[in-house]
C-alpha cells in the first residue's frame, strides 16, 4: 500500500511538469495547433471600371456658421469673464506681433537675480564642498 501511494504522489507531482512539455502533448494527443496560423491573403483591388462619384451631400462643403456651432455645441460657447480678468486683460495692453522672436534679444529688459542665482545656476553637480545631500536609512 506504501509503494502505490508513493507511485501515485509522484505521477500527481510530475503530471504538471510534463503538461508543459510539447512532445508528451503531442503523445498525449493534444497536436492540436494552439492558435490559428496567419497566413496572407491577397490585397484587396478596386476594379478598373468602378467609378466612385461623391454624393450631393458630400460634395457641399461645411460653412463657418456650422463650424461655429459646432465648437458651440461642444465648448459652450463664450465664456463670461470675471472683472479681475477683464481688467488684468485691458490693463496690460497688447502684444507686440513678434514678442517671442525677441525675448532673447540682449535689449530686452529683464529682472537682476543678483550674483548668488547665477553661482547657483553655475554651480557643477555633485556634493560641494560644505554641503552633501545624505538619504538616511
Amino acid at each position: 500500500m506504501n509503494k502505490k501511494s508513493l507511485l501515485l504522489a509522484a505521477a500527481t507531482l510530475a503530471l504538471p511538469m510534463l503538461a508543459g512539455c510539447a512532445p508528451v502533448g503531442n503523445m498525449l494527443g493534444g497536436n492540436k495547433t494552439a492558435a490559428p496560423i496567419a497566413g496572407r491573403a491577397a490585397p484587396l483591388v478596386v476594379p478598373p471600371d468602378f467609378a466612385l462619384e461623391p454624393t450631393a451631400a458630400t460634395m457641399t462643403r461645411s460653412t463657418d456658421a456650422s463650424q461655429e456651432q459646432t465648437l458651440e455645441a461642444l465648448f459652450g460657447g463664450i465664456a463670461t469673464r470675471s472683472a479681475a480678468e477683464r481688467s488684468i486683460s485691458t490693463s496690460s495692453g497688447t502684444a507686440e506681433a513678434g514678442i517671442r522672436s525677441s525675448v532673447g534679444d540682449p535689449q530686452t529688459i529683464t529682472v537682476n537675480k543678483g550674483s548668488i542665482t547665477r553661482d547657483i545656476i553655475a554651480a557643477p553637480e555633485g556634493d560641494g564642498q560644505t554641503a552633501q545631500a545624505i538619504i538616511p536609512n
